[in-house]
């Protein structure tokens, strides 16, 4: 059938088209045998007959389309770790849960001395106290110290010494001396050395998520965990449908208030949970894996610090398209749909995205505007 208003052609082709035209008849007087009920996203189903529905109108619409998934997920803190001590002595003193981790303040006490915070990516795993001592250690005291105000000099770069050390940042007596400053300024022995118990390093700003430790424990065993302040929600998605889902794409987040807020896809898990394995009630789990979601405005998730969550994901979308209800398809007899109007014509359509109740449809024969019948 052509794209456009066209009666039957003549020959063995017209019974058919006959036949499609004689559907179109009963649609108008009320049966609508050819309706087709499509699913919202519609794509792996075949058209099915309608029982009688009551015909009407609506015009074709030109608007959005978007084919959406919602999933349950769980807003919390994110990159929990382990902090475990070093060196001797018993914990005298343990933080509160919430509390931030900042940058050369105190975490805990040994001893009653404190152990302080510095950010980077590698420990204080030996005594510095020399100068001309150099390495990756190194350069993480000369950070610190300069993040924190403290005159810390020139910083020559090393390329390796000769006691194995990694390159890195020099140790230099200014050096030193701005970490004896600091020690001063902190209420710390000014010993101008700087030994592994006395620091702990992470990669950034965490909170105190939880106290493993209790006072007079070894300082060696594990004291709390920390996590991310950034607030993240995690989705169970099933493998097989994590297809059009990427990284770094747009989604909505449904708060327990109702409230919407924007967010976006930051990770995708690599490791599918479930699958051919049975489950704790002996049937077979579905293959999942999980997606981070991260709020855009993190301020619009500040009350919270976890909650149960709706994530919407946009798995394809079309911007200002011809869209009719899906009630309005007819499917031909020769294969593919039309739309009728009100005066029994029937219009050839291309279908295009099926969304929330709407399909998209195309054609040289109709436009934004016009009339056609539909059962829905």
């Amino acid at each position: 059938m052509s794209s456009t208003d066209s009666a039957p052609a003549p020959g063995r082709s017209r019974g058919r088209r006959v036949a499609v035209v004689a559907v179109a008849l009963v649609v108008l007087a009320g049966g609508a045998a050819g309706a087709v009920a499509l699913s919202a996203h519609g794509r792996d189903q075949q058209p099915k007959e309608a029982g009688a529905p009551s015909a009407g109108t609506t015009k074709i619409v030109r608007q959005d389309l978007a084919d959406s998934k919602t999933l349950a997920g769980t807003l919390g803190f994110g990159g929990q770790r382990t902090v475990k001590g070093t060196g001797k002595g018993a914990v005298t003193r343990l933080p509160k849960t919430d509390t931030p981790v900042a940058r050369g303040k105190p975490l805990y006490w040994v001893d009653d001395r404190p152990v302080m915070v510095f950010f980077g990516d590698t420990p204080i795993f030996r005594t510095l106290g020399t100068a001309g001592t150099g390495g990756r250690d190194v350069t993480v005291l000369a950070d610190n110290l300069k993040a924190l105000g403290y005159d810390t000099g020139p910083t020559p770069r090393t390329s390796g010494k000769a006691d194995g050390a990694e390159p890195g940042t020099e140790l230099t007596p200014t050096l030193l001396a701005a970490l004896k400053r600091w020690q001063h300024d902190t209420g710390q022995q000014e010993t101008g050395k700087l030994a592994p118990g006395q620091i702990v390093v992470l990669p950034g700003t965490y909170r105190v998520s939880g106290i493993k430790a209790q006072l007079g424990d070894p300082a060696e065993e594990e004291i709390l965990t920390v996590t991310s302040v950034h607030k993240l929600v995690r989705v169970k998605m099933e493998a097989q449908e994590s297809g059009p889902v990427h990284k770094g794409d747009a989604v909505t987040l449904t708060l327990p208030d109702t409230k919407t807020v924007p967010g976006k896809v930051t990770s995708i898990g690599q490791t599918v949970q479930g699958g051919a394995d049975a489950d704790s009630s002996g049937s077979p789990s579905d293959a999942t894996l999980q997606v981070t979601v991260e709020p855009v405005d993190s301020a619009a998730v500040k009350g919270l610090s976890s909650a149960s969550v709706q994530v919407t994901f946009t798995a394809e979308q079309r911007k200002q398209v011809l869209a009719v209800p899906v009630g309005s398809l007819l499917a031909l007899s020769e294969g593919g749909y039309a739309l009728q109007r009100p005066g029994g014509k029937l219009v050839a359509i291309k279908t295009g995205l099926f969304a929330k109740g709407m399909v998209e449809v195309s054609g040289a024969g109709i436009k934004e505007g016009d009339t056609v019948v539909t059962t829905s």
